[in-house]
């Protein structure tokens, strides 16, 4: 079976995340997505995350009734800060039977350079980008000429950041989220205070 990976903090995941996950079941090289939920991405600020747990029930619960997707815990039972390419490796080594292709966004694509043992990344699994807006993609792929781009990917103007924003400041982010992960938000007081 053909795994799309898609990692990343999902703080919270929100519809946009999920819109892609599912344009992405529509390539070819992909029979199930899998949300990769990283408790502590090395290249990012950790000060705003939510408990690793909850993302992942979060996520858990995002997923629950769409086919094809799938909440993924295996970044928590790995050392931290989380690289990716011990990710693939594990999962490599406990799903020999699968092919992983890695999701990333564009503005990952521009920092892959940064990222740990990326060259072993790029020699051994396929790489599927999400051209995010306002990133000029045709520099980034005379770059990394490996890595497919997703030319014709709706475009989602969801962040996770905006909806913490909307969350600090008591207004709505009901259309941002699915009815399970704001039902479970709307439950708890202060994540992002």
């Amino acid at each position: 079976m053909n795994i799309g990976l898609f990692l990343g903090s999902f703080n919270p995941i929100h519809n946009g995340h999920l819109g892609l996950a599912r344009y992405i079941l529509t390539q070819p090289e992909v029979d199930e997505v899998w949300f990769v939920v990283s408790p502590n991405n090395p290249l990012k600020d950790k000060s705003t995350l939510l408990d690793e747990k909850l993302r992942l029930q979060l996520t858990e619960l995002a997923v629950a009734d769409i086919a094809g997707l799938r909440a993924c815990d295996i970044e928590l039972s790995l050392p931290k800060p989380s690289y990716t390419v011990n990710t693939l490796r594990a999962l490599s080594e406990l799903h020999p039977h699968h092919r992983f292709t890695l999701i990333i966004g564009s503005d990952n694509m521009a920092i892959f350079d940064r990222w740990k043992d990326y060259q072993y990344i790029l020699d051994n699994y396929p790489i599927v980008v999400y051209p995010r807006q306002g990133d000029d993609i045709s520099k980034l792929s005379g770059k990394y000429p490996e890595m497919k781009v997703l030319a014709g990917a709706p475009m989602f103007n969801i962040s996770s950041t905006r909806i913490r924003l909307l969350y600090k400041n008591g207004e709505s982010y009901r259309q941002l989220v699915p009815k399970t992960v704001y039902s479970a938000l709307s439950r708890t007081k202060n994540l992002w205070e």
